[in-house]
């Protein structure tokens, strides 16, 4: 037969006692394991949770993701400026793989030369007619590295309907930009670098 007799006064306070010890044996992670196992099993002993009070102030930023967002920068020259430039506006309306080859080299930083980006420029033109597809990849180039916006409209529609004033205004953003158009990316590097080592002139002054 079992005893249904209820437990004695003695036994409830030794088995407190041993459950306060065994509390303060044990680490913060497995009481909180214990409680969710435990909450698992009974949802009825859910029970809201705080964070203990310690009484060093926490400082909570809100603004957890701080992007900054450059503007964008304006054109030096508009699409239809290509009379600010006579000179280039005759040889991109004449040859154009001329202008296009140019360009690639700069945006390139090199690594195309412009005879062979204006090789490849007549060719795709000759096969295909789709030479504004190669002008446009290359235009996008520039307005990434400038962070340059699609003006007029999308770029690619510029080049589809107006390539070569596309091509001009490339030109002469890298021109306004202080390359020199006709001597190729290496010999822009050179002397970007001569300025750059070059000492103040009131410094030179006072070598002297």
């Amino acid at each position: 037969m079992k005893n249904n007799s209820p437990p004695s006064v003695s036994f409830i306070i030794h088995s407190l006692y041993i459950h306060h010890n065994l509390r303060s044996l044990l680490p913060r992670n497995t009481l909180s394991l214990s409680l969710t196992l435990s909450t698992a099993m009974d949802p009825s002993k859910l029970v809201e949770f705080t964070p203990p009070v310690t009484g060093v102030p926490v400082a909570v930023s809100h603004n957890v993701y701080n992007v900054q967002t450059q503007a964008p920068v304006v054109w030096s020259t508009g699409l239809c400026d290509c009379m600010e430039d006579v000179e280039n506006c005759c040889l991109t309306c004449w040859c154009p793989c001329i202008t296009f080859g140019r360009i690639a080299e700069l945006v390139d930083r090199g690594t195309i030369s412009c005879g062979t980006a204006g090789s490849l420029y007549v060719i795709i033109a000759i096969l295909t007619g789709c030479q504004w597809i190669d002008s446009w990849s290359y235009s996008s180039k520039l307005r990434s590295q400038y962070n340059l916006p699609e003006s007029p409209c999308y770029g690619c529609c510029v080049h589809i309907w107006c390539e070569r004033c596309a091509l001009c205004r490339d030109y002469r953003e890298l021109k306004n930009r202080g390359y020199d158009m006709t001597i190729g990316w290496q010999m822009n590097k050179e002397r970007r670098c001569q300025v750059a080592t070059q000492p103040p002139i009131m410094q030179r002054a006072m070598m002297r």
